[in-house]
């Protein structure tokens, strides 16, 4: 019988649901439609950000849920995310208390940090000129006041490559518990993987089906002959194969969709599983490349010497 992997245990020992709900892209007016069908088809992970800009109206969706009886607080895991304009020590209690405003609740399961990277507080855009030099150690002491404080009951990391986290490893008193970071069969993070399996650092994918909606990299893992070879033999769609292949790689995963029917075939991944024979398979799809000419880079670039002063060469 095939393991369920309902939920992956942190370095804090709680138990992070192995498959959320992702909201990155989804618009106000629709989001809150897509968080209420995802809790009531059975998602107990909602992944959020304050840059995301629709945490109010996922506010509003979850205190009438939490009225209605459809599902308790402490039955739900919220994670939400530090954003580059206030990544400064000063400014990290302030953004934690308007993030749990907004979304309506007095603490998050999961604050992490979005990027490492600091922006100038009310700067526009992802530009050169508004950013600045990143205090990464004190940002992080700001997040371990916040755990501390209990309004953030883990706190962890978003998009830190190996050396990144290796470097806060070195300095944190509160190891991350999460690093969340785009993961699927084209972009397999094997390099980062290893690291945060040996430092009991828990790897959480965004995008796991592949990432569309940016131009950065160039993958279409939905339409990768393994993933639809492995797919067409098991009777699952695509998407369901990427994201069973998260669950057996030890991954949560965080596919994002407002559409009801996906949110909940999205879900069907647990009681059927990849075959090993199938699954190493996985380990010859060719990894996506980034795209040098692509309006991410090109917008971006400047921003750091390279990309992979950033990604530290894990692009």
């Amino acid at each position: 019988m095939a393991a369920e992997i309902r939920h992956f245990e942190l370095n804090t020992g709680a138990k992070i649901p192995s498959v959320g709900l992702g909201t990155w892209q989804a618009e106000p007016g629709v989001v809150g439609d897509a968080v209420d069908a995802a809790i009531k088809a059975g998602y107990r992970h909602i992944d959020c950000a304050l840059v995301y800009g629709n945490e109010k109206e996922i506010g509003l969706v979850l205190k009438k849920l939490f009225e209605d009886g459809v599902v308790k607080r402490e039955e739900l895991w919220i994670t939400s995310k530090l954003g580059c304009r206030d990544n400064a020590p000063e400014y990290a209690s302030e953004a934690l208390n308007q993030t749990l405003q907004d979304l309506q609740i007095d603490y998050l399961d999961l604050y992490l940090m979005h990027w490492p990277v600091q922006m100038k507080k009310d700067s526009v855009g992802f530009k050169p000129e508004n950013l600045v030099e990143p205090d990464i150690p004190g940002t992080w002491r700001a997040m371990e006041a916040l755990y501390d404080s209990g309004k953030a009951r883990a706190i962890g990391v978003s998009n830190f490559s190996t050396k990144k986290l290796a470097d806060l490893l070195a300095v944190a008193c509160v190891p991350p518990a999460v690093n969340q970071v785009e993961c699927h069969p084209s972009w397999q993070q094997q390099k980062l993987r290893e690291l945060c399996k040996l430092k009991g650092v828990h790897l959480s994918g965004y995008s796991p089906l592949g990432s569309p909606g940016t131009t950065w990299i160039k993958s279409d893992v939905l339409k990768h002959p393994v993933v639809n070879m492995v797919a067409e033999k098991l009777g699952k769609t695509p998407a369901q194969v990427c994201l069973r292949w998260g669950l057996q790689m030890g991954h949560s995963v965080l596919p994002k969709s407002t559409n009801e029917a996906r949110i909940k075939e999205n879900l069907d991944v647990f009681d059927w599983s990849i075959p090993e024979d199938l699954f190493a398979k996985f380990s010859e799809i060719e990894q996506a490349r980034l795209l040098r000419g692509s309006s991410f880079v090109h917008e971006n670039y400047g921003a750091y010497r390279s990309l992979e002063e950033l990604w530290d060469g894990e692009i």
